[in-house]
């Protein structure tokens, strides 16, 4: 079984000539169907540590492992691999391209990595069904509703079967009911699929759906229900 791994991850950012320090070394092993929930203020640093996590980022000190090999010493078409086949990345804001229908912003994972066939168009299709955009898949983003919208986001980032799923405030720019949608959709494709969800949130109700949950806080990570 595949781990994701962080190692002594540290890092900062220089701000007016000072360094400002975001994390401090963190340390934490992730399995496949795992589901981790990350809290903390806003501004704590809980985006930047998804984001090293899924090798978006650069560590200023430490190392983000998988498969047993260390992600900074890939180059970035390797990098960049790993990240498509592997990891799917779901923002607060749903990121869909304008001038694009959603079939075609959930193929875009696809055509990355040239298997726009007739079995992942097939796969599409089940995904949309089961997330009820299907009916909406030739529309353009901006006939869709906020829920619609993160709906087909989340679609895309399942397109290529990663086996783990970066959610940074899924749902905080939605409604208490599409919220709750979506979440429950999230766990239940977790539980069917073996996928592990990361999460960073500051909803309370979607946390308790997480058997482990962290605090990130002075730039340190601890668990909360050791």
């Amino acid at each position: 079984m595949n781990k994701l791994e962080c190692i002594d991850i540290s890092k900062s950012f220089i701000l007016n000539n000072e360094s400002l320090s975001v994390l401090k070394n963190i340390n934490i092993s992730i399995a496949e169907n795992e589901r981790i929930a990350i809290s903390g203020k806003s501004g704590a640093g809980k985006s930047t540590l998804l984001h090293i996590m899924a090798g978006l980022d650069k560590p200023t000190q430490g190392h983000v492992r998988f498969k047993n090999r260390f992600l900074l010493d890939l180059k970035n078409k390797e990098l960049s691999q790993i990240r498509l086949l592997n990891f799917g990345f779901v923002y607060q804001f749903h990121h869909l391209l304008e001038d694009l229908t959603i079939e075609e912003n959930i193929h875009i994972p696809l055509l990355l990595n040239n298997s726009l066939n007739k079995t992942n168009k097939s796969r599409s299709i089940e995904i949309m069904k089961y997330l009820d955009i299907y009916e909406r898949k030739d529309h353009l983003p901006w006939k869709l509703s906020g829920g619609e919208k993160q709906r087909a986001a989340i679609a895309r980032a399942l397109i290529n079967k990663p086996k783990f799923l970066f959610l940074d405030e899924p749902t905080g720019n939605l409604d208490y009911e599409n919220a709750n949608h979506i979440q429950n959709l999230l766990i239940d494709m977790s539980n069917n699929h073996g996928i592990a969800l990361i999460t960073a949130t500051h909803d309370n109700e979607f946390i308790k759906a997480f058997k482990k949950v962290y605090e990130l806080s002075e730039s340190k990570l601890s668990e909360l229900n050791e």
